[in-house]
């Protein structure tokens, strides 16, 4: 049997965080989701399917991305990538005849004959996707499924309990310093190579704490968990990180983090409240850069999407903020904020305005387009270049393509700037 995870059509509910990534490559617990798909089918071959635009950069990371050919031979089980498994009890059974399995009108899952794929010849994968739907028993399942960004940040804390016992529980191979202590329940994984200081406090009283390779925690830092710390993050002195959060990896993080996903190679070093967020790859927050998470009448949040404010449902909700986006000292964002990719946005002694799109400055008050799209993308280079990261050619036409893409929506919101 083989695998193909695939994103379905409604990526666009998740940008900014899926401008430069499939649905997919989102993190929920100390894992991604489709690292979560893949370790419930250790003996299948897995392949992917994504957006075009995506895979010149993606198939650099990934074996067999949009490879028709490669789903030929053998039975498949096309997998949603939105799916989030969590258990063994909650996964698409490779057992059985051909069969679609839906959820709120989505295919989560769909299992085809050999035979059948020797016949198909591919034109679009969505349309094959919907032929399967048409072609196939159906039936409704109650997997979970990720359909908006706080979802993630809702299902993070059940995410890295799921991880930390798929990664085998309890373990310390790193160091943790004597006058360190773990309070509550041994539910701690170190591994080798991590480092706890002194007067770090890991509080495990709500769930288990991972911190992994080359992972370190200063003095005076508290950690509760479920909460993971990815390789090489650091954890600066007096952090507060609070229970259902997942940094890493390769960041560096101060000041206090509740229930919040920091994708990888961000920074938020200095003081600040950041709750129920999701931080995309190469933010920096600006020292005492801080976001609300809950309105003062405790109403649901509304977060703007694909054009227009969208009620959450959950009165807890904090900020998604896109890749390289950059906040300044003291940016206060709004309950719900959404800043695109690639911004700049300067404290104006108020709260950020709900949305700011991608490639925007946001500056004394107004929306503009900063110096362009050319030292944005030397910006970026500078910032990767940093961690010895390279910013590849393959990367700058996605930037491209995004740029042009959300064109329209910048030009609106600096023409309304412009009009005073």
């Amino acid at each position: 049997m083989k695998i193909c995870i695939f994103e379905d059509e409604k990526f666009d509910q998740f940008y900014p965080l899926t401008y430069f990534r499939p649905i997919f490559e989102l993190k929920c617990g100390a894992t991604k989701l489709r690292e979560k798909i893949e370790r419930f089918y250790k003996d299948c071959e897995v392949s992917y399917w994504m957006r075009e635009v995506l895979v010149p950069v993606f198939k650099k990371q990934l074996p067999r991305v949009n490879h028709w050919d490669a789903l030929k031979g053998d039975d498949v089980i096309f997998i949603n990538g939105r799916l989030l498994l969590l258990d063994n009890n909650d996964i698409p059974s490779l057992l059985g005849g051909e069969e679609v399995g839906m959820k709120d009108g989505s295919v989560l899952y769909a299992r085809v004959k050999k035979e059948r794929m020797a016949t198909r010849m591919l034109t679009d994968f969505h349309s094959f996707i919907g032929q399967l739907q048409s072609e196939l028993p159906t039936k409704e399942v109650n997997f979970h499924i990720i359909s908006y960004p706080w979802n993630l940040v809702h299902h993070n804390g059940a995410a890295v309990k799921s991880d930390f016992a798929y990664f085998g529980g309890p373990s310390i191979e790193g160091e943790i310093h004597s006058q360190a202590c773990i309070y509550g329940d041994k539910n701690v994984r170190i591994a080798k190579g991590a480092k706890v200081h002194p007067f770090v406090v890991l509080d495990t009283t709500l769930g288990p704490i991972m911190i992994e390779e080359g992972a370190e925690i200063l003095p005076f830092a508290r950690i509760e968990g479920p909460t993971s710390i990815g390789k090489n993050t650091l954890i600066l002195g007096a952090a507060r990180i609070r229970e259902g959060t997942s940094i890493g990896p390769m960041c560096r993080v101060g000041g206090e983090v509740e229930e919040s996903i920091i994708h990888g190679h961000s920074n938020k070093y200095h003081d600040g409240f950041l709750g129920h967020a999701y931080l995309c790859e190469w933010v920096n927050l600006g020292a005492l850069t801080t976001n609300s998470d809950l309105k003062n009448d405790y109403s649901t949040v509304s977060v703007y999407m694909k054009g227009q404010l969208t009620d959450s449902g959950d009165t807890k909700v904090g900020s998604f903020v896109g890749d390289h986006t950059k906040t300044s000292i003291g940016v206060f964002m709004n309950t719900g904020t959404v800043l695109g990719v690639m911004c700049n946005v300067v404290a104006n002694g108020s709260v950020t305005p709900k949305f700011i799109p991608s490639f925007c400055w946001f500056l004394n008050n107004s929306f503009s387009k900063g110096y362009g799209f050319k030292m944005q993308v030397d910006t970026a280079r500078i910032a990767m270049s940093r961690r010895k990261v390279s910013l590849t050619e393959e990367d700058i036409a996605l930037m491209k393509y995004v740029h042009e893409l959300t064109k329209t929506e910048r030009e609106n919101a600096v023409a309304k700037s412009r009009m005073g």
